[in-house]
């Protein structure tokens, strides 16, 4: 379903508009997209921030990742 809304443009979003339209987009089709990616981009951060935070809770995976830091650290030439 299709329903249309009114917004106001400060100068940065009508340049980053007039960028979108530039591709061949409609003007239409420039806000949705760029509505549709700035969505998707905040959920995919939130996929990653939850993965990240079950990896710092996971104390094996941090133990492995220590040992590998120190076999690399000690594999590593004199300085």
């Amino acid at each position: 379903m299709v329903r249309p809304i009114s917004v106001r443009l400060d100068d940065d979003a009508f340049r980053a508009l007039a960028r979108l339209e530039a591709t061949g987009l409609t003007r239409s089709e420039a806000i949705r997209s760029a509505l549709v990616a700035a969505a998707s981009q905040l959920a995919d951060k939130r996929v990653l921030a939850a993965e990240v935070a079950a990896l710092e809770a996971d104390a094996d995976d941090r133990a492995e990742m220590l040992a590998v830091a120190d076999l690399m650290e000690s594999l590593r030439a004199p300085r």
